[in-house]
């Protein structure tokens, strides 16, 4: 199976996939641990793709969605975005409205808090 069978199977048996470097419980870069947390904090059930343990992955990601950096959300199938954008969508709620729509369950409590606490003051 090429790489990017393996990421298509990967995203289509999963409702949330994290491709990251590093684990879950283990990120091994900022951008990484970020989103990371965003989604352990907020309860989401989450497949996480080490993309450090194989290259051919790390780069096919990167050609499957024609986007240059990892981490890599997907939703339901759908690329989401990288770190800064899961970071925008977290802190407008946009997040919420695309797991709500596809109906991912989170803490909606979680979200809220991270909201608050990164109102600009």
């Amino acid at each position: 199976m090429s790489a990017i069978d393996t990421i298509k199977d990967t995203v289509a048996k999963n409702d949330v996939v994290l491709f990251m470097k590093g684990t879950k419980m283990m990120p091994q870069c900022g951008f990484s641990s970020r989103v990371a947390g965003v989604l352990n904090y907020m309860g989401i059930e989450y497949a996480d793709v080490n993309v450090l343990a194989d290259s051919e992955i790390r780069q096919g990601i990167k050609d499957f969605s024609d986007w240059p950096t990892i981490p890599q959300l997907y939703v339901k199938g759908e690329f989401v975005g990288g770190c800064d954008i899961v970071t925008e969508m977290t802190l407008s709620g946009e997040l919420d409205q695309l797991l709500e729509a596809k109906g991912v369950a989170f803490d909606k409590a979680a979200s809220e808090k991270i909201r608050e606490a990164n109102k600009e003051s």
